[in-house]
């Protein structure tokens, strides 16, 4: 019994000898402070309108009516087709349906004369219906040849293209001389620049806040929205102007537009920046940055338990200097890790190093 007793008791002194010492750590107790930040989202400058300019009919280029890069007007002349083969078949077809315009004078005597002949029955009844029938014909044919004057005469019209809407146009893809094609030769493109749009894309969690902010509207002054290039803030500031109609089920991201106005036209159509979203939260959850792992990706904090820790995965927000916003993942009355976190894993024991700053507000 005495050897049995001696040797549970080693085995107490090894097992305490291996198990590893507690970790030593300062903490901080979370709570909810007034914070004001802005959410960052990869944005691209978009033209409210933008089209390209497309040949309607075959022919040459016979003309060039404005400056590359220049602003145009909605209806201004921008290119020409050769228009020969166009207005000699207009001619034709005007010609042809001036012969068919005279059969049908012809053919409306013929038959005003044979139904005066068969109310004196001096005249056959098969003459005056073959009569009535020549009419008809005659009149059907000149509405098939006025049909194809109109038809002729819009081949004509498209060999003159013009600007669909005011905006600026960009570099000419042809020169004069150049042969182009019906629907398949791009000619230039003419996009609108003042408002102009910047399109980004937010998670599905965040639809419910931009549609609100949508319903809301902007107010004289309202800088919520900004727009960034590298260092560089954009000198003007933008309004919420639609949420896409649906989430793209691949990414469940959605589209979200804002518009900026452009009058100095320094944003251009495909330009990327970062449109910055600022906000003002009261119970934001903010924590000293240095209490933050990362791990393939993926964002962790030891939450403290009595004298021993549990990592926890949160979502993060925007830094705030020093400190950072915890979206997800923490709430106010949780103690944390903020120094010693280097030598934690999941369960370690920890012993609590005495340290005011620690527990100061962030």
């Amino acid at each position: 019994m005495i050897l049995a007793a001696c040797g549970g008791k080693n085995q107490q002194q090894q097992a305490a000898q291996q198990a590893p010492p507690a970790v030593a750590v300062t903490t901080f107790q979370v709570e909810a402070s007034n914070a004001s930040y802005a959410d960052l989202y990869p944005a691209t400058v978009t033209a409210l309108e933008q089209t390209e300019i497309r040949p309607q009919v075959n022919g040459y280029v016979t003309g060039i009516f404005f400056k590359d890069g220049a602003r145009v007007s909605k209806g201004q002349k921008l290119y020409t087709i050769d228009q020969q083969a166009y207005e000699a078949t207009y001619n034709q077809a005007q010609a042809s349906l001036a012969v068919q315009e005279a059969n049908l004078v012809k053919a409306q005597k013929d038959a005003d004369r044979y139904r005066e002949l068969d109310k004196h029955d001096a005249i056959a009844k098969q003459q005056v219906d073959n009569a009535e029938a020549a009419l008809e014909a005659a009149k059907k044919t000149v509405d098939a040849a006025r049909a194809n004057v109109r038809a002729v005469q819009t081949n004509v019209r498209y060999t003159t293209l013009t600007a669909p809407f005011s905006g600026t146009i960009g570099i000419s893809q042809v020169k004069v001389g150049t042969p182009v094609y019906a629907g398949q030769t791009i000619l230039n493109t003419v996009s609108s620049n003042d408002p102009i749009a910047v399109d980004f894309p937010v998670d599905q969690r965040e639809i419910y806040q931009f549609t609100k902010m949508q319903q809301a509207g902007s107010k004289a002054g309202d800088s919520t929205f900004k727009l960034q290039f590298g260092e560089d803030i954009y000198p003007f500031t933008g309004k919420i102007n639609l949420v896409d109609r649906a989430v793209d089920p691949q990414t469940g991201s959605i589209k979200v537009r804002v518009v900026f106005p452009n009058a100095k036209d320094m944003l251009k159509p495909g330009m990327t920046g970062t449109l910055l979203v600022h906000r003002t939260n009261a119970d934001a959850v903010v924590i000293p940055y240095k209490a933050v792992t990362e791990q393939l990706g993926e964002f962790f904090v030891y939450v403290v338990s009595g004298d021993k820790v549990s990592q926890t995965k949160v979502q993060l927000g925007q830094p705030l200097g020093a400190n950072i916003i915890v979206k997800e993942g923490l709430k106010p009355g949780d103690v944390i890790v903020v120094q010693g976190v280097q030598n934690l894993r999941e369960g370690s024991q920890i012993k609590v190093a005495a340290d005011t700053t620690a527990q100061k507000k962030p």
